[in-house]
């Protein structure tokens, strides 16, 4: 893995996060606050980077939400000192599902969550002229974790070239709640749901091949099944970071 100096990757960021505010011509920024370390992360970033009077943090719980999820979001607003509030999504979610398809599985319906919660912040978002701020890391985006049209729905993506394990270690850097940085990562879109256990990796071992892979180095050295899992995560969410495809331009008469 490679050796970041957080000191000037933060500034970096917060560089870059303030002059594309700027140049959107919009003068604050809104971000789904989940409770979790990515979220954290953004939302820290966005306050040094324009203040935390420009940062507007939504916390978007539904019914079976871990109940943890809601205070360490708080805690972290709290911390920050942002405006916030708090959306409840069960009535939007369910709306659908009781009356059109009651037999729907979780992943059905944690997909169904997650672009709930991206239609509230962009409506949120047109309301107060406020650039939606995205939450997804380079781990995520590599191997498809994300929803399509949920959470990799965004204005930008601040942490999306911070693998997993340099998320957590910038977030020690900025003194975010060891709460948050230490609780197991979860999409907490359906009850015991961990993302390692769902991607059958742990995000240790994922980020060094990945971090391989993605600079063409010998990944001759990895655990061969571990090798298999990471190139099938990649392969299976090829789709997920792909503009949509155009057939070819109609032939001239």
């Amino acid at each position: 893995m490679r050796r970041i100096d957080y000191t000037k990757e933060i500034q970096r960021i917060c560089s870059f996060m303030a002059s594309y505010l700027k140049a959107s011509g919009f003068s604050k920024y809104i971000i789904g606050i989940s409770g979790g370390i990515d979220s954290a992360l953004s939302a820290t970033l966005a306050v040094k980077a324009i203040g935390k009077q420009n940062v507007l943090g939504v916390l978007m719980p539904y019914q079976s939400s871990n109940p943890q999820s809601l205070k360490d979001g708080l805690l972290l607003c709290d911390s920050l000192q942002i405006e916030h509030q708090i959306v409840d999504i069960s009535p939007m979610v369910d709306a659908y599902f009781e009356s059109r398809e009651p037999m729907a599985d979780s992943l059905r319906r944690g997909n169904w969550m997650a672009r709930t919660r991206m239609c509230v912040l962009f409506d949120l978002s047109a309301k107060l002229r406020a650039l939606v701020v995205g939450t997804s890391n380079q781990s995520e985006l590599m191997t498809g974790y994300f929803t399509q049209y949920g959470d990799s729905a965004c204005a930008l993506e601040p942490i999306g070239q911070l693998y997993k394990t340099e998320v957590w270690e910038m977030a020690r850097q900025l003194n975010i709640p060891p709460v948050i940085i230490n609780k197991v990562p979860t999409a907490d879109l359906w009850e015991d749901q961990s993302d390692e256990d769902e991607m059958g990796i742990s995000y240790a071992d994922l980020d060094q091949i990945l971090y391989a892979i993605h600079n063409m180095q010998d990944t001759s050295s990895f655990e061969e099944s571990k090798l298999k899992t990471v190139y099938r995560l990649i392969a299976r969410s090829q789709f997920k970071r792909l503009s949509p495809p155009l057939p070819e331009p109609p032939c001239s008469l």
